[in-house]
């Protein structure tokens, strides 16, 4: 009898203490609601991608470069983005004929993620560590400020910002805990107000960007999509 009670204690300890698994969303949750600020300063107003849908709308990179630990575009649902900069994970056909040939081998680095359905380039991750600031990649105005939903918990808030520049594109940016001193209405200028910071979804999600990261590919995202009927409503 006792030699059955302490296998099992040490069974209870293995799955509860010592286990692989992903951490309890309740913890994740926790840890977020007590993020230490990474201030890093305001990014450069570096073009990451382009949207080219109706007036061409340059987005910049929401990180400073230099707290950024990989940028990475994947399937999703919304625009295609063209991505500025080179593609480090290209198959070994483009790498030769870019070697032989040559090619754009110049500015910001990204890979292509796996997974996802759509346009390959839609979604924008650009990665760096929790608590990390993000800055408004456009000049607009906040539309809407969603809860972003995973298995059944809030993880932050989706933040979608219509442009100024093409007022019928709206840009989401999502895995944000978004700064309190934003609502509504709020208007952004690019490259210099501060939208909120980078959360830790990689305890409840694995993230695509890890593979190219020293760490679990924790990012923000940023999606695309064309809205021109709300204004005209």
């Amino acid at each position: 009898m006792t030699t059955c009670l302490v296998v099992l204690a040490i069974a209870v300890l293995l799955v509860g203490g010592w286990g692989g698994g992903r951490t309890p969303a309740a913890a994740v949750e926790r840890t977020q609601s007590t993020l230490t600020p990474l201030p890093t300063g305001t990014p450069a107003p570096v073009v990451v991608a382009q949207v080219p849908a109706g007036t061409p709308l340059p987005l910049k990179l929401p990180i400073a470069s230099g707290a950024i630990t990989a940028i990475g575009y994947h399937a999703a649902r919304g625009l295609a983005l063209r991505p500025y900069g080179h593609r480090v994970n290209e198959g070994a056909l483009t790498r030769l004929w870019h070697r032989v040939f040559g090619g754009n081998t110049r500015g910001l680095r990204f890979f292509q993620l796996a997974g996802g359905a759509g346009s390959a380039t839609a979604e924008l991750d650009v990665g760096a560590a929790p608590g990390t600031d993000v800055y408004a990649p456009l000049d607009g105005t906040i539309e809407s400020i969603t809860p972003l939903i995973v298995n059944g918990k809030t993880f932050g808030v989706r933040l979608d910002i219509r442009s100024d520049v093409a007022p019928a594109v709206v840009v989401s940016i999502s895995h944000l805990r978004i700064d309190p001193a934003l609502s509504v209405g709020s208007t952004l200028t690019a490259s210099v107000s501060r939208i909120g910071q980078v959360l830790a979804l990689s305890p409840v999600e694995e993230q695509a960007l890890s593979r190219y990261t020293p760490d679990a590919g924790d990012h923000v995202a940023i999606t695309t999509r064309y809205d021109a009927a709300s204004l005209a409503s």
